[in-house]
């Protein structure tokens, strides 16, 4: 099997942070190509289909003499991912699994990325993609070489997003029970891998993932912010569940932690989940 990353993933994820200011440079033809290759090698884990569509910023500009709207969050960004997929169930999850992981790969060819769910026009898009009545465009990433020096709009979203800071162990895994947090030392061959999971990128920073851990199995849990994303008219917290599965595997596979995932018939703690909603699990082998 073909070597794609060359780095640590958890030196990617520790190192990797959202860009919002681009160089002017356009993307080398090796880099895309590397790139297009990558996102067909990925699959997810779920049943619905998607596509991860590069698109040429200066060519629709040239078409249609208008530029790519972002709303003022992005500048410099000369090329784009579009995360394309069906309507059909658990796709927000694979959205993130998938796009998280071509956006890993990106920071590994040293390439900033930017997770939008909510700041691009998603017509342009559309029509960049050549949508189909059954698609949907959740989320976009710009794509290129880092600025030198940031834009003031990037600094001030960083700051507002709190983008830095995580929620501490305490609050997201647990053990046996949500009565019980799960420590470092009780998760043995696995500390490192919920540790970037911790780490992993979530909108507004809201870090949605809740994990419980019980013998060896890992379940997923999805802790809705009342409210949040309800005018974009699809769960954006889903998206980041899909998020933290790309972290939580990709970390275990490099660490020789071999498991799989599955959708359990009803929650491992039906009735006690406190307002969480089950999404998934990982079984070890």
């Amino acid at each position: 099997m073909k070597q794609y990353f060359t780095i640590p993933i958890t030196d990617i994820i520790r190192n990797r942070h959202s860009v919002r200011t681009y160089a002017s440079e356009v993307l080398d033809k090796e880099l895309i190509i590397k790139l297009k290759e990558y996102a067909n090698k990925i699959k997810g884990p779920f049943a619905s289909e998607l596509r991860l569509e590069l698109v040429d910023s200066l060519d629709f500009s040239e078409k249609t003499g208008n530029k790519i709207g972002t709303y003022g969050v992005i500048k410099g960004a000369k090329t784009y991912i579009a995360g394309v997929t069906d309507k059909k169930e658990y796709n927000m999850e694979q959205l993130g699994y998938c796009l998280e992981k071509l956006i890993l790969y990106a920071a590994s060819l040293g390439l900033g990325t930017c997770w939008m769910a909510g700041t691009f026009k998603r017509s342009q898009f559309a029509e960049l993609v050549g949508l189909r009545e059954d698609e949907f465009i959740p989320a976009v990433t710009p794509i290129g070489y880092h600025a030198d020096k940031r834009a003031f709009v990037d600094s001030m979203m960083r700051r507002m997003a709190g983008s830095d800071n995580r929620k501490p162990w305490s609050e997201l895994f647990f053990h046996d029970s949500f009565d019980t947090s799960l420590n470092s030392e009780a998760a043995g061959n696995y500390k490192v891998v919920l540790e970037m999971l911790r780490l992993a990128p979530s909108a507004s920073n809201k870090q949605p993932w809740r994990v419980l851990k019980q013998g060896s199995e890992y379940h997923f849990y999805l802790k809705q912010a009342k409210g949040y994303g309800s005018a974009l008219g699809f769960n954006i917290q889903k998206i980041d569940m899909g998020i933290a599965m790309c972290h939580f595997e990709m970390t275990a596979f490099e660490a020789e932690l071999k498991g799989n995932w599955m959708v359990k018939t009803q929650s491992p703690l039906l009735g006690q989940e406190q307002n969480l909603e089950y999404i998934v699990s990982w079984i070890m082998k």
